[in-house]
C-alpha cells in the first residue's frame, strides 16, 4: 500500500499541508466499467467538498 497518497484538491475534506491526502481509506472508481487505460477515465470517490 502506498504510504503517501498525495492531493492537489485543497477544498477536499481530507487534504492537508503538502498535498497530502489524509483520509483513512481511498476510493477510485473508472468511467468505462472495471478497466481505465488513462487516469482520465478514473475519478476520486473519497472527495468530500470542505
Amino acid at each position: 500500500m502506498a504510504k503517501d497518497v498525495l492531493c492537489e484538491v485543497n477544498n477536499c475534506t481530507f487534504w492537508e499541508s503538502g498535498n497530502r491526502c489524509n483520509a483513512t481509506q481511498i476510493y477510485v472508481v473508472s468511467h468505462k466499467g472495471d478497466t481505465a487505460k488513462t487516469s482520465k477515465e478514473t475519478d476520486c470517490q473519497t472527495f468530500e467538498r470542505q
